[in-house]
């Protein structure tokens, strides 16, 4: 005869307790751990294995613990969770504790049929997570199905290790150099957007004509699209590239049921045409609507968030008294960046170097400004490589001098402009940082006796007394390293990098390591050389590290674990690119207040000083001003550095024209850059103020945060509970800064070894290496999170749980399911119960209904004896946790309490149940809140309470000093 199992029952199998989920029919049982996620979700078959009914049951009085094992028992079990019964299905399986101005998003999301997005915050507040909260928010929920995120190939790695560590999930790479191992194993007809239900797109990749076709057809219900802005560019700059990229959006778009989110750091900067274009992406509306009109504030505020990182420092922290100052949460980002412009000067030998370039290439100009316009704009490029080139180092002018300028080829005036201006300019809206830090070609004839001599002239000069530049960079690293600093060193060229890493080696101490990273290396290849470094240089607090890099890390990597301060090495002629250098570092989890950098330029080369000048520290003192990076127009800072090398060819000639030049032109364009940036920075404040999201309020926020807390606990309760249940485990620790720590657990229970070996690695566990523990959820690698989804703080409380829930376990158990404790916390005999309660959950998702069953623990208390109790409050209860005991107790005086207690203890089970279906009815208030704008959904959710609660455990509190029990 088969057994039937209700959803929500308990059955044991396996040698294990599970829960049986809705999918469950009478000949196949789904099941999921008790306490565990849905990825260990399995399925029985009750006619071939046996399964029977499980009763959890009662505490033993025998098995007494001490004051700390209600709170102990408590936090393993919340900390161990990952199907919780809130609105917000997935926070309980993620390695990743979102901070609450992060939520937002996800509440805009989860509050539309459809989620539509446009996520703007700026760099470093952490959009990706964002993102990411919301896409695993969908997929737990059945909304979504499958994910696709489109990016650039160099960030496409990145974006499959924070879905895989931080969401877990899966996606494969579809990028140009993975796609036909991937088509190989397709079957006849099979799209590889079928075969992987998750995947990381090339954007450059999927936008071709070839390609296209097949990935809208197949494309998922959740598309990602980060760095959105590229896909779109006004009317007057629009390129083949972005137009491409524009049509495929357009078409993934056009499917009203599809999730979209754009993510981008600069939706608009001043062009308004482009941000219309963006918003129309998500509803057509949004590209004509009137934003002067509530009307359409209220329909973008709905779809698009933007905020700076004076919004979320301290966010919910008001003074209109709608937020609950426990839920205040200070974000660490750096007080401020410390900028420090260090000059050098060339020596003799370097400037005659520069001046007989600088005459080379103004007469190349001159020559072909006789000639047609192609033949001057090649000459036009090949100056700027040249100039640019010996400017940066011995090496780069070298190579370049040695090279055939790339705009050679072109057929035209245009095509020489296209081919010419990205290896010399440095636009933030190129197509990709792929490749744009080769050292460009100088000229059409690399035979040129000229420039063979000028190439030796260069290559004599390397890493000589007379490249004072390389000097005055390893004076002012030793300065920064003395002070504790780990910097960046950023250059503009390869041959650069490479000659400054060579030449730094050896120079800056024996504790210090040197290593560079360039576009030579894949991108993956990029994070494994600089996580070697990282872990080169260990744990010795006296070794420092330098990393020498071109801008292909000034995107997407995130270095702010490892580096703390940058050296621009290379002026970068668009402000923009300085600016995202420094936010490799400068962004949350920065562990330093202050970071600083280092601008080095050139005081008589005729170059850096004016863009210095002009550019980067104007936009730094708009920065400043405005609390938000406003990027200089490209037309604008093309006219300045055009401006600039014009003249510098110019004064080669005839130094006084030069001089007119300069008063007469140069002032001339830098007031209309001036003006430009200007305009373009009152436009930007006028969107931030008139864009600002304002759908939800602070109080919202709250009120899910602390529902979510009360449920998974809170941070300080992690920290309490890993510390706590370490020392009872025989673990040493010792304190490091702040909240820090670090723990030696040879002496720890071998299970706990066990179950570390695989998360700490075997090596740590058995060479007995200390562990380091840090109270952030942004570690570096082989350091453990304080958050209740770090896997090492997973493994911790599970240990704790099965070693309290099973008394044959050998080695230490901090937690037990009873205690009998003697306090002046009490004034009569009261009763903490730790109840573990079940909930089934229907939640419709677009058009089907998805039963969930989810889990939750809370603690009741009542004071006298079971049957004539008096209920506390939940505070009062939970607050139980906390109380010290005063003086012992005997232990069979417990034994014989908890006895008498237990005996009791059914008929306290009506009032548990009710408890019970008062927690459904508020998990439905709050799923329904959360989704309050989708009134399909809003009414079809149901919560109701599986019968008869869990008493996981039983802790009694007696008056001390002959108080009444």
């Amino acid at each position: 005869m088969t057994t039937t199992f209700t959803p929500g029952s308990l059955v044991s199998t396996r040698g294990r307790d599970w829960v049986v989920l809705p999918e469950s029919a009478a000949d196949m049982l789904v099941l999921r751990p008790l306490g565990g996620s849905d990825d260990d979700v399995t399925a029985v078959f009750p006619a071939l294995e046996e399964v029977r009914g499980a009763e959890f049951p009662p505490p033993s009085p025998e098995d007494l613990g001490d004051s700390q094992a209600a709170g102990l028992l408590r936090s393993a079990l919340r900390i161990g969770f990952r199907s919780g019964a809130g609105p917000f299905r997935s926070l309980a399986g993620i390695a990743v504790e979102p901070r609450a101005y992060q939520l937002v998003p996800l509440m805009m999301a989860l509050r539309q049929r459809t989620a539509r997005m446009l996520i703007a915050d700026d760099v470093g507040i952490g959009k990706t997570i964002e993102a990411g909260l919301i896409a695993g928010e969908l997929l737990a929920q059945g909304t979504a199905q499958r994910l696709a995120v489109l990016c650039s190939p160099a960030l496409a790695e990145q974006w499959q290790e924070e879905l895989r560590t931080k969401f877990g999930i899966d996606a494969e790479l579809v990028l140009a150099s993975t796609v036909s191992k991937l088509e190989r194993d397709l079957e006849l007809g099979q799209s590889l957007f079928d075969k992987h239900p998750h995947v990381i797109v090339s954007t450059d990749f999927i936008k071709s004509t070839r390609h296209r076709d097949d990935f809208v057809k197949h494309c998922p219900d959740l598309v990602i699209v980060d760095e959105a802005h590229t896909c779109v560019t006004a009317d007057e700059a629009m390129t083949t590239q972005s137009q491409l990229r524009h049509e495929l959006l357009q078409r993934v778009a056009a499917d009203e049921e599809r999730h979209l989110l754009l993510v981008t750091a600069t939706p608009h900067n001043g062009k308004e045409s482009a941000f219309r274009a963006l918003l129309g992406l998500l509803r057509p509306e949004l590209e004509t609507a009137d934003f002067e009109t509530e009307r359409g504030r209220q329909l973008l505020a709905r779809h698009f968030v933007q905020r700076k990182r004076a919004d979320v420092r301290q966010f919910l922290t008001t003074d209109d008294g709608l937020s609950d100052n426990s839920l205040q949460e200070n974000t660490s980002f750096p007080s401020d960046r410390y900028f420090k412009d260090e000059t050098y000067k060339l020596s003799a030998a370097y400037r005659d170097l520069l001046e007989d370039a600088i005459a080379y290439a103004s007469e190349r100009v001159r020559a072909s400004g006789e000639g047609d316009r192609r033949e001057a704009r090649i000459a036009w490029w090949s100056a700027i490589a040249l100039l640019r080139s010996i400017v940066s180092s011995p090496r780069a002018a070298a190579q370049t001098l040695l090279t055939r300028s790339g705009a050679a080829n072109a057929a035209s005036a245009e095509e020489a402009d296209r081919i010419g201006s990205p290896p010399t300019k440095d636009s933030v809206d190129t197509d990709s940082l792929e490749g744009t830090d080769v050292a460009p070609g100088a000229d059409t004839d690399v035979a040129d006796a000229r420039l063979r001599e000028l190439a030796e002239r260069a290559t004599k000069l390397e890493g000589t007394a007379q490249d004072r530049k390389l000097a005055a960079l390893i004076k002012h690293l030793k300065t920064l390293i003395a002070e504790g600093y780990n910097p960046i060193v950023f250059c503009r060229y390869i041959p650069t990098a490479e000659y400054v890493a060579e030449h730094l080696d050896g120079k800056l101490g024996k504790n210090t390591l040197v290593r560079s990273v360039t576009g030579t290396l894949s991108p993956q290849q990029r994070v494994l050389r600089v996580e070697e470094l990282a872990e080169a240089s260990g744990d010795d607090p006296a070794a420092r590290r330098v990393l020498v890099a071109t801008d292909c890390l000034s995107e997407g990597i995130n270095l702010q674990h490892h580096f703390d301060a940058v050296v621009h090495y290379d002026l970068a002629w668009n402000p923009t690119r300085h600016d995202q250098r420094e936010g490799r570092v400068d962004r949350f989890g920065q562990k330093r207040d202050e970071v600083k950098v280092i601008t080095l330029y050139g005081a008589d080369n005729g170059i850096d000083g004016k863009v210095l000048d002009v550019l980067i520290n104007k936009h730094r003192r708009i920065q400043k001003t405005l609390g938000i990076s406003v990027s200089v127009p490209d037309a604008s800072s093309s006219k300045v550095t055009d401006a600039i090398v014009e003249w510098v060819l110019m004064r080669s000639k005839n130094p006084d024209q030069a001089g007119l030049f300069e008063i007469d032109t140069l002032e001339h364009t830098v007031n209309e850059v001036e003006a430009d940036w200007k305009s373009a920075a009152e436009k930007e404040t006028i969107s931030r103020s008139r864009y600002a999201q304002n759908s939800i309020r602070i109080d919202e926020v709250a009120r899910e945060v602390a529902a979510i807390r009360d449920t998974i606990g809170r941070s300080d309760e992690v920290r309490t509970f890993v510390r706590r249940s370490l020392r009872a485990m025989d673990g040493v620790l010792w304190e490091d800064a702040e909240d820090d720590f670090h723990a030696d657990l040879g002496s720890t229970p071998a299970g706990l070894r066990d179950a570390l070996a695989p998360v700490l690695g075997n090596d740590v566990i058995e060479r007995n290496k200390p562990v380091p523990f840090r109270d952030t959820a942004a570690v570096a690698r082989g350091e453990v999170a304080l958050v209740r989804t770090d896997p090492t703080v997973g493994a911790v409380a599970g240990y704790v749980l099965n070693s309290a829930l099973d008394p044959q376990v050998e080695g230490a158990r901090p937690a037990r399911r009873c205690a009998v404790i003697r306090t002046r916390g009490v004034s009569i005999r009261t009763t903490a119960l730790l109840v573990r309660y079940r909930f089934h959950l229907s939640l419709p998702t677009r058009g089907q209904e998805r039963q969930i069953v989810a889990e939750d623990v809370r603690v009741l208390a009542f004071s006298g004896s079971p049957t004539n109790a008096s209920w506390l409050a939940s505070e009062q209860a939970v607050g139980l946790l906390d109380v010290e005991p005063d003086e012992n107790t005997d232990p069979d005086f417990a034994q014989n309490t908890m006895h008498r207690i237990l005996n009791d203890l059914p008929t306290v089970q009506p009032q548990l149940d009710s408890y019970g279906d008062e927690l459904a009815d508020e998990l439905l208030a709050s799923h329904r809140r959360v989704r309050q704008a989708s009134g399909e959904i809003v009414r079809g959710v149901r919560v109701t309470a599986q019968k008869p609660a869990d008493v996981l455990g039983t802790y009694v509190y007696l008056p001390a000093s002959g108080g009444a029990a």
